[in-house]
């Protein structure tokens, strides 16, 4: 199952499996990423774009919380489902990406 959360819940959601890192997984592309990037603060960060997730998803942990995030939150629900259709225990997907994040968290975080 997929959790659908806004960016300002992010913390209660990671709250819910407190004995594994929290891992926020942007699946935007590189160009994206030049224009606009979360900091990791409290989470490890991890960019990995949404066609390289399959090669590379043993890197991710199944039973970390993960958090999905893109532009505007359709890729990486795309991502969470793949996830959680693998095992992976813990998904979520960050409604509204990171165009959201930054109207709710971080207003000094450019959009595009």
């Amino acid at each position: 199952m997929v959790d659908l959360i806004r960016p300002g819940e992010l913390e209660d959601w990671f709250a819910q499996a407190p004995h594994a890192a929290p891992l926020v997984l942007d699946v935007r592309e590189p160009w994206e990423l030049a224009l606009a990037a979360v900091p990791a603060q409290g989470f490890e960060l991890l960019a990995i774009p949404m066609g390289g997730v399959p090669a590379r998803c043993a890197e991710l942990g199944r039973d970390r919380p993960i958090a999905c995030l893109c532009h505007h939150g359709v890729r990486s629900m795309q991502v969470a489902a793949w996830l959680a259709h693998q095992g992976y225990a813990h998904v979520a997907n960050i409604a509204g990406g990171i165009d959201a994040w930054a109207l709710e968290r971080d207003p000094g975080l450019p959009r595009y």
